[in-house]
């Protein structure tokens, strides 16, 4: 590019960043807090350009741990203008290579609601310190795992204006007690999922109306486990198990979940 090029391309960028005052600025980048004696390592976005305190939403993983799809998402909510914190929540960044591994390290952490609480709690600690982000303003979401954490934590009580859990458990050992849950929830769910039974559905939509949460069910057609992962079609003809990646589903629960939080923040 000569250099005359390179002015006018410079002076269209200001310009329509003056047009439109929204030339975004997008950081992220890994950051390190603790449980306990437990080294967590999670991922902090935010559009730099945003001025003043936020919404802050904290990303739950996958069961295959804190890897770059959960990064992906937490990338994507500061383009919304949010600061998100993709967490940890298996400790040092530990990752599943395998569905019997990552099985294992979900079930240690979902067994033990103590863990569970306390790790999710560092996380929000850390986010709620970050000078972006406004404390009173603090909501989760969660995929697959971490949609099953992310309703646990609305389950017990947890001060977060609202949740959202995409293909994630229904089933919990700690179910919700009437007038416990102060969190909105909004719970996108596939229809061909195989993972989630019917009788597993009116359980919790039993368990959330006897509660007297605020929960909206989404099902999306066709979808499957793991919809909203566009690696879940690796996923299943390497591993032989029942999940794939449905573009339609992605997309429509992603404008879901933008809508909820608008409604919420």
């Amino acid at each position: 590019m000569n250099m005359k090029r390179l002015i006018i391309t410079i002076g269209l960028t200001i310009a329509l960043c003056g047009i439109l005052s929204s030339c975004k600025e997008i950081k992220g980048g890994p950051v390190e807090y603790t449980s306990g004696n437990v080294a967590l390592k999670g991922y902090l976005a935010y559009d730099n350009s945003i001025k003043g305190k936020r919404p802050g939403i904290l990303v739950v993983h996958e069961w295959w741990g804190h890897n770059d799809y959960a990064r992906k998402r937490a990338m994507m909510l500061a383009g919304l203008g949010y600061t998100a914190l993709a967490v940890d929540m298996y400790g040092d960044g530990k990752q599943a290579e395998h569905p019997d591994d990552a099985g294992k390290f979900a079930k240690e952490i979902s067994s033990n609601m103590d863990v569970k609480i306390s790790r999710f709690m560092a996380a929000m600690d850390f986010l709620i310190k970050q000078e972006s982000v406004d404390p009173a303003r603090i909501a989760a979401i969660g995929y697959c795992f971490g949609g099953g954490v992310v309703l646990d934590m609305a389950r017990s009580g947890m001060d977060l204006r609202g949740v959202v859990s995409f293909h994630g458990g229904l089933t919990t050992n700690n179910p919700a007690r009437p007038g416990a849950v102060k969190a909105k929830i909004l719970v996108c769910h596939g229809e061909a999922d195989t993972f989630i039974t019917a009788e597993q559905i009116a359980a919790f939509k039993k368990e959330m109306s006897d509660a007297g949460a605020d929960m909206q069910f989404i099902t999306y057609k066709d979808a499957k486990h793991s919809f909203t992962n566009p690696e879940a079609d690796s996923y299943a003809q390497k591993f032989k198990i029942p999940v794939g990646y449905n573009s339609a589903a992605d997309k429509k629960s992603w404008e879901d979940m933008k809508k909820f939080l608008k409604d919420i923040f």
